[in-house]
């Protein structure tokens, strides 16, 4: 092989775990991720590079903010796009690689001019979901930032396919590996269905680079990916997740390939992980051979972690003898705190380099953590404050104001003793697990393991504590139970009529089942259904419509509740009349008081009885009523002269009698008999008949419209509304009279004589 040149020699900048988003609604660090993920890709444009390579989690979220989304495109954009031509050549298939409409690589494309391409996996916070099975990343690789590769859409049957890419004489097949749950992961390896492509070409010349994003150490015996599971083929391994910065490759003997872990470049938890300084790294590859340089990140907000113990302390140890030593106790831990803050704000102006006297910086705020452990010899005791009234000690002076301090005691030499089932663990032995190093997944089964399940099957069960810890899925823990309980109920249901002992028995064996199935990865977990968010719901003021608890569906027939409304309101065929429309439909209101109002013409009793049930359907329809009082107007529907002309004369002998039939507004007529008063309810239950009838009235009201027969039928319209609007003002509401025209005085006086 010739000599190697600059022409020959590919620079990328690797980054993992940028976590934009994580803490966004805090005052203090609010913008602290999007503003290391800028210093990244500031600093790739500064470094001239070739390419960016991300680790997974590039947002803290699967359903990142709008806020989130805009400052990672932002830097996209401004400090990828140019006009400098990318040297890297694909060589492989790129429909085979990207997915997607558009399934080539950014700066191949003629529409936009990519200086710097970005490639990226999917990690355990950004990984795809909901309906079509998107991530975020979708979305940036369909704008043309970021080239999103590695992706397993199918966890028990992995294909790794590399990236074929070339710059002079270096050939890089770059592999890529998105986030599995690492019990599952683990199987699949186990079984061998984790397959590897290789170019045929010439496949010693190639330098093979992959980036993960699994646990690095084994929390659990199958939580985590362990490095002889890797080809041995690979060169260097990029592994993404853990948050420990440790940049420089270390060798792996075994396996003959190097592990370089660059860390997250925001803090999202108070761990001593977490306390060691941010670096990212620019490597260089040339032919075969590598090189790695680190850069510190100046962005990061400062981080000062120390933990003491109070018995071997020179200032308290003295104190253990002494009653009520709390105040001094917590004096001293405050000159401790206050030395921790000093040294952190003159780290970071170290990082930061020379600067202008004239210009003074402002130095953030820095996160501490104090770890206390305050058990005392024996005879004496060490009385400590409230964690966070001790923290809120320090307003103004730190960011994280509520855990500053963490106290803990010694974990006991003595052996655990075995729990009975049911039996929660000594107070004692919890106050010493600290959530910073306990994985969930390992606690929850060491606390299943002493109760007695029945039901809820137990993997399932640490999968969905996982699941609403380490994801944030507020509906994890909902979801699995209502879901854990009808498939109990249903199975128990299909079965034949038992005793108690045979139920027992029968729940366990299916629970039993539940978690073979799950174990086995056949058991698929159902997406959340969600209620329809409110039109004035603002995501970034009030948070993710998904997040509250009154947006998950319990049951499948709750949207259907929600829509119709009680059965008994079913709406009726559409009618003709001055009605206005409710939750029975339009119209439903005028028929419901026409026979109040035929009835009051018959006598007082009547009219008094009528008056109750109509205003107990009245009192029933109020909120309906509310909502369409507004659109009054458009739900009343006149009936004009014309069209009684148009009339057949069969319903023109009616006469007078239209007085009461045109105000229930419909082309389907009631009979009325004349000794029986009829409810609402009992009138839409007629006019669902859809047949005319002809009315039967009696002796006074046919009299008294044979009277009224020659006047049209709009006067005896506004008649019977200056009846109802008269004589019911003390039961009907306001909105109720809008419905009808007001009659002239001349006519209300005609009448009352």
């Amino acid at each position: 092989m010739p000599s190697l040149t600059a022409a020959d020699t590919i620079r990328i900048l690797v980054a993992t775990d940028s976590h934009v988003g994580y803490s966004e609604r805090d005052p203090i660090r609010g913008d602290d991720s999007w503003k290391s993920f800028d210093e990244v890709m500031c600093m790739a444009k500064d470094e001239d590079v070739d390419m960016v390579l991300l680790g997974g989690d590039l947002f803290h979220e699967n359903k990142p903010s709008r806020k989130s989304m805009y400052q990672v495109m932002r830097s996209l954009r401004m400090n990828c796009f140019g006009d400098k031509p990318c040297e890297l050549e694909l060589l492989s298939d790129a429909s085979e690689i990207f997915e997607g409409a558009f399934n080539h690589v950014n700066y191949q494309d003629p529409d936009i001019n990519v200086a710097i391409p970005v490639f990226s996996i999917h990690g355990n916070h950004d990984d795809p979901s909901a309906e079509g099975h998107l991530a975020a990343l979708d979305i940036l690789q369909v704008a043309g930032l970021v080239n999103y590769f590695g992706r397993t859409p199918e966890s028990d049957n992995v294909q790794v396919k590399p990236v074929l890419l070339q710059k002079g004489h270096t050939k890089l097949a770059l592999y890529g590996m998105s986030n599995v749950r690492d019990e599952r992961l683990f199987r699949t390896f186990r079984d061998g269905k984790v397959r590897f492509f290789r170019p045929e070409t010439q496949p010693g010349d190639w330098f093979n680079l992959m980036t993960v994003h699994q646990n690095h150490h084994s929390y659990t015996d199958t939580g985590y990916l362990p490095e002889n599971f890797l080809p041995d083929f690979l060169d260097l391994v990029v592994w993404g997740h853990e948050h420990e910065c440790i940049i420089n490759p270390k060798f792996n003997p075994e396996m003959s390939f190097h592990v370089m872990q660059p860390g997250s470049s925001v803090a999202t938890s108070l761990v001593s992980g977490e306390a060691v300084p941010k670096h990212v790294a620019i490597l260089t590859i040339t032919g075969l051979d590598f090189r790695v340089d680190t850069r510190r990140l100046k962005s990061v907000r400062p981080f000062i972690m120390k933990e003491i113990v109070l018995s071997e302390e020179r200032g308290v140890k003295a104190l253990a003898k002494k009653e009520n030593n709390r105040t001094e106790i917590t004096r001293y831990l405050e000159g401790i705190v206050d030395g921790l803050i000093k040294e952190a704000k003159a780290d970071w102006l170290h990082v930061q380099g020379d600067q202008d006297d004239d210009e003074e910086r402002e130095v953030p705020l820095p996160l501490i953590r104090l770890r206390v452990e305050f058990s005392a010899p024996d005879g004496g005791r060490f009385e400590v404050e409230n964690p966070q009234r001790f923290s809120n000690r320090f307003v103004g002076k730190v960011a994280n104001l509520n855990d500053v301090v963490q106290f803990y005691r010694k974990k006991s030499s003595i052996a655990r003793r075995q729990l009975k089932p049911g039996e929660l663990p000594d107070p004692q032995v919890l106050a010493q697990l600290a959530l910073e190093n306990v994985r969930v997944e390992k606690l929850v089964r060491e606390f299943l393991a002493a109760q007695s399940l029945t039901i809820l099957p137990q993997n399932s069960f640490g999968d969905a504590v996982s699941q609403f810890v380490d994801k944030d899925d507020k509906h994890a823990m909902e979801m699995f139970v209502n879901e854990s309980l009808a498939n109990q109920i249903k199975h128990l249901l299909a079965m034949d009529q038992r005793n108690e002992d045979e139920l027992q028995t029968a729940m366990e064996q299916y629970r039993s089942k539940l978690e073979e199935l799950f174990a086995a990865g056949q058991l698929r977990k159902k997406r959340p259904k969600l209620k329809p968010r409110p039109e004035n719901w603002d995501s970034d003021l009030d948070g993710e419509w998904a997040d509250q608890p009154g947006a998950l569906m319990l049951s499948e027939h709750d949207d259907e509740e929600e829509n119709d409304g009680p059965p008994d309101r079913q709406p009726p065929p559409a009618t003709r009349g001055r009605g206005r429309g409710r939750g029975r439909g339009r119209g439903g209101s005028a028929r419901a008081k026409a026979p109040a109002a035929a009835t009051k013409r018959r006598g007082a009793a009547a009219t008094q009885g009528s008056r109750i049930k109509r205003q107990a359907e009245e009192e029933e329809e109020d909120e309906d009523e509310d909502e369409h009082d507004k659109h009054a107007d458009e739900d009343v529907i006149m009936l004009d002269e014309d069209d009684e002309e148009e009339e057949p004369p069969p319903r023109s002998t009616r006469g007078g009698g239209r007085k009461t039939a045109t105000n229930t507004a419909s082309t389907t007529s009631r009979a009325a008999p004349a000794t029986k008063r009829t409810s609402a309810r009992a009138a839409a239950a007629a006019a669902s008949a859809g047949r005319q009838s002809r009315l039967n009235f009696s002796q006074a009201t046919s009299t008294r419209s044979q009277a009224l027969g020659g006047r049209t039928a709009r006067n005896t319209r506004e008649l019977s509304a200056d009846e109802i609007s008269d004589d019911d003002d003390d039961i009907e509401d306001d909105d109720d009279d809008d419905a009808f025209e007001p009659v002239s005085s001349s006519r209300s006086t005609r009448r009352r004589r």
